[in-house]
């Protein structure tokens, strides 16, 4: 983990977010509170609409609260220009989306190999080598030199989920990763994070409609109008 002095990985208070419509505020999260520990494992569900992604959004300071605060790894998101929040983002959080976002032109390994590339602290023999490594642990080492285009859904899932795990980043937030998926496909990607996350020392959020696996998690947590309660 990158910043093994910190016990708690994230942490955020009082999370309000509004929005307007009209004369009207809509209120998506209300007040909430969550506290992630390293290497824990939580899962988020919620039905369509429920604020999780907005949840998300704010967790990586991709968005800003109406009131609250986020603290990731000791940093307070709020508190720092968009650029320190951006080399925040770098260093400490992956991100997993429903759709990979992968960059077409690139191979397999080069989408692995970019965060490190964006740090400018690795040479790009390193980065390419820790890339390999990541694709292996993946199953893809047979694919690294692929484009996008021409893997499966899956497997362009699992390089994307290589990509975030790649840089040993303290946490990683992925908004419903399966999503798109068919279910024996989604259920292979689920076994291959469960397996990850027990070898490596990354906390993870994870926003799922799928109760089966998000109660495989250390938490599983449902956000509820506006409020996060937890999965009896």
């Amino acid at each position: 983990m990158s910043n093994p002095e910190n016990r708690v990985v994230l942490e955020c208070l009082s999370l309000t977010k509004e929005f307007s419509e009209g004369p009207e505020k809509l209120e998506v999260l209300r007040g909430i509170d969550l506290l992630v520990s390293p290497s824990e494992r939580v899962a988020i569900v919620g039905t369509s609409g429920s604020g999780k992604t907005t949840l998300l959004q704010l967790l990586a300071g991709l968005d800003y609260p109406s009131q609250g605060e986020v603290i990731l790894c000791g940093h307070q998101l709020m508190n720092v220009s968009e650029q320190q929040q951006g080399e925040l983002r770098n260093r400490h959080l992956g991100f997993v989306y429903q759709f990979h976002h992968l960059l077409p032109e690139f191979t397999a390994l080069e989408n692995v190999a970019m965060p490190l590339l964006l740090r400018k602290e690795v040479s790009v023999r390193q980065a390419r080598i820790r890339a390999e490594k990541m694709l292996g642990m993946v199953g893809l080492s047979k694919r690294a030199r692929h484009k996008p285009a021409e893997l499966s859904g899956g497997e362009r899932q699992r390089v994307a989920i290589a990509r975030a795990l790649v840089a040993k980043p303290d946490l990683v937030l992925m908004d419903e990763p399966t999503g798109n998926l068919d279910p024996h496909t989604a259920s292979k990607i689920h076994e291959l994070m469960k397996s990850l996350s027990k070898k490596l020392t990354t906390s993870f959020i994870v926003v799922t409609h799928d109760m089966a696996f998000a109660r495989q998690m250390d938490r599983a947590l449902r956000l509820e109008d506006g409020n996060l309660v937890p999965v009896p």
